[in-house]
């Protein structure tokens, strides 16, 4: 047992969501990302004297979306107030946020486990508020520049409850939440971009007590490895640190992807006074059951829930992982699954020879020209054991690209790709596979059952790949036990 094996760590995660709205929480300038630098903003965003805010319609639907995914408690009364905190990227001096009321309470994300167990991870509570604009320290070599287009961009903030206990859970969680926004469509889930953020709050405490340990913040990681990285960098210093007899300080630190550890950005020994109080210029935001059962009516199937489905199906984990994984190839199972009943086929299908097609050609499924019909048309077809896999996969699959107004059937009929079940014709194929390797036959009728793999190839050939692989085997089998009972008789 070594030193870290007494400790536990106890994480909890605040992630900050950025909304695909076209235009800013509280002002109409727009949110395109990429625009040259301050050229999104307005007396507004700008925070000059004078201006009004005014509510974005669209984020109250998005956090109502987020909320009933994560079966939250979704408020009626919702209050905005003012976060004030000076910062130069902060024109206003203060954040329109929400303090006493969060839009959503409760409700709980659910990760895997490594044995196939699901855990909840429980929510403290989401709200809405805006961005800041973005400092840019490593251009100019004495200034820090100011890009404003981010100041007023809308924002979800999700935090959890500190129940997340190691760097792979976080990893989980976030990966949860990120493919959670992006089946909602309300945020692309880009921590590169900036547009998915999290803060991670860590301590340790021995193993069987209940107090929690003094925690680090940690800020500025711009991908979800990097996130799992950095909490199991600092739970391993906090440890060693306690052993040694050192105190944690309460500092809010940042991490370095190349060495792989946390370092003090600056001491927080006491809690932030950010002198929260309602925001004057905006009224109050009634959200009714009305209106959050219209909002239900528009949710598409989210990933858990298809998950389970798949896996009810028949569906192996991995399968229903890799199906799940993103909201357009989900859909996309669906549309094939809607129109045959061969799900496992189907799913290989995808996963496989589609998803192989996609990366080859650095392709999105939005750019993919077979319908997700035509593939169960396809399915089926070989079900039918009209066409083996093999002419399937080689040749019809390819064609189907070019032929956009042809059936997989058709397509087999004009090239001449209908599988032969004729066992008259087969018949004949086998006798001259057996015919060819006299030897062979022997050594398969005394136990080189392997050898039948030779014979059905040579058939194959014969038959120019169009011999049905089940019904050709049977009947390879019994001609070649046939032919030795045949020169036993001879003898």
């Amino acid at each position: 047992m070594t030193i870290y094996d007494k400790y536990e760590t106890i994480i909890g995660l605040e992630v900050h969501a950025q909304l695909s709205t076209e235009s800013k929480a509280y002002s109409s300038d727009s949110t395109e990302f990429g625009v040259l630098p301050n050229t999104n903003v307005s007396p507004i965003s700008l925070g000059h004297p004078g201006t009004l805010p005014m509510t974005n319609k669209k984020v109250i639907e998005y956090a109502v979306r987020l909320g009933l995914a994560c079966k939250c408690t979704i408020r009626e009364w919702n209050e905005y107030a003012r976060k004030n905190y000076f910062y130069a990227d902060l024109p206003k001096g203060y954040q329109i946020t929400q303090d006493k009321t969060p839009v959503c309470t409760g409700g709980y994300i659910t990760i895997k486990q490594e044995d196939g167990s699901e855990k909840n991870i429980n929510i403290t509570r989401i709200h809405m508020e805006e961005d800041a604009g973005k400092s840019i320290h490593d251009i100019d070599p004495f200034d820090t520049l100011i890009d404003l287009n981010r100041a007023g961009v809308p924002l979800l903030e999700i935090v959890s409850e500190p129940e997340i206990r190691s760097g792979e859970e976080a990893y989980k969680y976030l990966t949860e939440i990120r493919k959670l926004v992006r089946y909602l469509d309300i945020c692309d889930g880009n921590m590169e971009e900036g547009s998915l953020r999290c803060d991670a709050n860590v301590s340790v405490r021995l193993k069987g007590t209940t107090v929690f340990g003094k925690r680090t913040e940690i800020k500025n990681m711009n991908s979800i490895r990097n996130v799992q990285r950095a909490i199991e960098f600092e739970a391993k210093r906090q440890i060693e640190a306690i052993e040694k007899g050192e105190e944690i300080s309460q500092d809010t630190r940042s991490f370095n992807a190349v060495t792989g550890e946390t370092f003090v950005l600056r001491s927080k020994e006491m809690a932030n006074d950010y002198r929260y109080f309602p925001e004057p210029d905006l009224q109050p935001v009634v959200v009714s059951q009305e209106y959050i059962a219209k909002v239900k009516s528009t949710l598409p199937p989210l990933p858990n829930e298809l998950f389970k489905k798949y896996q009810s199906l028949g569906l192996s984990g991995y399968d229903a992982g890799v199906l799940t994984e993103s909201k357009e190839i989900a859909l996309y199972f669906e549309g094939i699954i809607a129109k045959t009943r061969n799900i496992k086929s189907a799913a290989n299908w995808l996963t496989v020879q589609i998803k192989s097609y996609l990366n080859e050609n650095a392709l999105h499924i939005s750019d993919f020209k077979i319908s997700p019909e035509r593939v169960a048309q396809l399915v089926d077809f070989i079900d039918s054991g009209k066409v083996s896999h093999t002419i399937a996969v080689q040749k019809i699959f390819p064609k189907m690209m070019e032929e956009q107004n042809k059936t997989p059937l058709q397509i087999a009929e004009e090239n001449n790709w209908i599988q032969e079940s004729d066992t008259d014709a087969l018949v004949e194929f086998v006798k001259q596979a057996i015919a060819k390797y006299p030897e062979k036959v022997v050594e398969y009728n005394n136990g080189k059952i392997n050898l039948l793999g030779l014979f059905m190839g040579e058939v194959m050939k014969l038959s120019k790949g169009k011999a049905d692989p089940k019904v050709a085997t049977e009947i390879v089998k019994k001609m070649l036990v046939a032919s030795i009972s045949k020169a036993e008789k001879t003898q």
